[in-house]
């Protein structure tokens, strides 16, 4: 079945490669459907390690008496 969307062509260690084939062989999914989810996911850890640091960046510049209590929002 032809698809639409863009490819990537990756060359693997062989015991990486053996691993992956087991792992999608034990799930049930092509090998290629593994690695599109594996990349998703290695793309949200990384999102959300950026975002962690941007909190944390943000919570140490914030001046604590010009904060609001939660009552003082929400009534």
């Amino acid at each position: 079945m032809p698809t639409k969307n863009p490819r990537v062509n990756v060359v693997l260690e062989k015991p990486v490669y053996n691993t992956l084939h087991e792992l999608a062989e034990t799930e049930g999914v092509s090998m290629s459907m593994l690695m599109r989810d594996l990349v998703k996911e290695a793309l949200e850890l990384r999102e959300d390690r950026f975002l962690g640091d941007f909190a944390a960046e943000r919570e140490e510049s914030v001046e604590r008496a010009k904060m609001l209590r939660h009552d003082e929002v929400w009534g």
